[in-house]
């Protein structure tokens, strides 16, 4: 009897002991040790300028130079880097628009950079354009080439052996019909413009393309499209696929083997 009664009084202390060696939680207020690996020590970095630019719409980079790229954003102006995307800088911020659509350089002097001002894409919240602008230098100076009636500029085409050579491809008005859209031609460096292609005022250039290794023979890609506030209304009897095989200087439309009806982009 003597024995039970002293064992279950050591067992009685022992619990209590163990009660005693048990952790309090800290209270909910007390600040909590961050580790290394806690996603509270992860900070961001700024790896390009979308970031800041919103989305992209024209990717250009120098031939044979795996570093240089210029970067055109929807409504953030043209950004270029010479490392490899490692840092970027802005070098089209005091021009009169944000707003890109088209990149490119003269397959025959990179330096030359061409911009076409306004997103190629009709969304309902487009920004503001101002035509065609030309860099001699590579980015450090612009200048204003005309077009500035033409709405969006989709892409920009320039012949390899000869710089002065430049085609534009107009979507045209995004919010209203407007005659001033289609394929423009020049054959000064930007001087004079010629449009040599034209639908109509609802119809406009979605993409245009110069075959590699002959410019003479070009593809444009006719959209017709409407844009109202609640709505896009995309596609017609006027979209379809143009040809040319004088260098742009007249235009014929392809209908064998394609689709018929409403065509869209």
């Amino acid at each position: 009897m003597l024995v039970s009664v002293t064992l279950a009084l050591s067992a009685t202390a022992q619990a209590r002991g163990r009660a005693k060696q048990r952790p309090v939680a800290p209270p909910a207020s007390a600040a909590v040790t961050v580790g290394p690996d806690s996603l509270n020590n992860v900070k961001f970095r700024n790896l390009g300028p979308s970031v800041g630019g919103g989305r992209v719409a024209a990717v250009v980079g120098v031939p044979g130079d795996r570093n240089t790229y210029y970067v055109g954003a929807a409504a953030g102006g043209v950004w270029k880097t010479t490392d490899g995307g490692d840092s970027w800088e802005a070098v089209f911020k005091d021009q009169p628009t944000a707003s890109i659509g088209a990149l490119a350089l003269a397959p025959s002097n990179p330096n030359v950079v061409w911009v076409g001002t306004g997103e190629g894409y009709p969304r309902n919240d487009v920004v503001d354009v101002r035509g065609v602008f030309m860099s001699p230098d590579a980015g450090k100076s612009w200048q204003f080439m005309g077009l500035g009636d033409v709405g969006q500029i989709s892409r920009i085409v320039i012949d390899p052996a000869d710089p002065d050579v430049v085609f534009v491809a107009a979507l045209g008005h995004v919010w209203a019909p407007n005659a001033e859209r289609g394929v423009f031609r020049t054959a000064d460096g930007g001087k004079t413009w010629h449009k040599v292609l034209f639908v109509n005022d609802t119809t406009g250039v979605s993409d245009l393309v110069m075959v590699p290794g002959n410019p003479r023979l070009l593809f444009a890609a006719m959209w017709q499209f409407v844009r109202h506030p609640w709505e896009l209304v995309s596609g017609g009897a006027a979209s379809g696929i143009y040809r040319s095989k004088d260098g742009g200087l007249t235009w014929e439309r392809l209908k064998d083997g394609l689709p018929t009806g409403l065509l869209g982009r």
